[in-house]
């Protein structure tokens, strides 16, 4: 992990009216390290993904990406700087393939009059996908299947896939075990790990506290729209993010 952080957020605040979404939020995730962001309903976490996706501007504070301040514009804007968002109902279209789902939106012209004329080269997005789900090593066919004939577990590794081949560096992900069975978490899990050791960074938000436990490396629990603490995912446990997730330490 490099000195400096990829991603910062100093004094981050947001409300939407009278209601205080985030109120000086400030944390960081480093390149290389998947950082889990836990609270209760309300506590701030979706607003923060938001403002870090650039679906919302911060009335407040900062955002320092990649060493530069950053205040962007539209999701688009994000994306050009190579963070990638993939949010609970994991956006596949069920009736395109793994190669189709994962070019959703990027499709690959064929070159000269054809790509003018609109023609996709759908074997070079055959290729280009098979290559992603190759490099993360995740047992999901990259052929002309339809996603909705694959598993709970291998359609959210498609997801992810997809968010892997177009973010160069940091990913946001909501939730990404929700409604997925032993089998599948699993998968899902090992594969976050192989994007870290790829050197990406990871913001996780998860309410499932054993897979936060097993996958990430810091926890930011949030509480109230303010960060209540940070711990160290190797030496705490469930009572105690529990507990901080509830607001003991903050109402103490």
């Amino acid at each position: 992990m490099s000195d400096q952080p990829l991603l910062q957020l100093k004094e981050v605040s947001k409300s939407y009216g009278a209601v205080r979404a985030l109120d000086g939020v400030s944390f960081d995730v480093n390149a290389g390290e998947i950082v889990a962001l836990v609270g209760d309903n309300g506590a701030g976490k979706s607003s923060t993904v938001k403002v870090v996706a650039g679906t919302i501007q911060a009335d407040g504070g900062k955002v320092v990406f990649d060493g530069a301040e950053r205040r962007w514009a539209s999701p688009r804007q994000a994306q050009e700087s190579g963070i990638e968002t993939l949010y609970q109902d994991m956006g596949l279209a069920p009736h395109l393939s793994v190669s189709g789902n994962i070019f959703l939106g990027r499709e690959l012209r064929r070159k000269g009059l054809l790509g003018r004329l609109g023609f996709m080269d759908n074997d070079a997005m055959s290729l280009r996908a098979h290559e992603e789900i190759e490099k993360l090593k995740v047992n999901v066919p990259a052929g002309e299947y339809a996603t909705e004939e694959l598993s709970g577990g291998q359609r959210q590794a498609v997801a992810i896939a997809k968010s892997m081949a177009w973010a160069s560096k940091l990913i946001l992900l909501d939730e990404p075990t929700n409604h997925l069975g032993v089998q599948g978490v699993s998968q899902v899990l090992d594969l976050l790990r192989r994007i870290r050791d790829l050197g990406l960074g990871i913001l996780l938000v998860s309410h499932t506290i054993p897979h936060v436990l097993e996958v990430s490396d810091r926890i930011v629990v949030l509480w109230q729209g303010h960060v209540a603490t940070t711990l160290d995912a190797a030496s705490t446990d469930i009572d105690e993010v529990v507990r901080e997730i509830t607001g003991g330490s903050a109402a103490a």
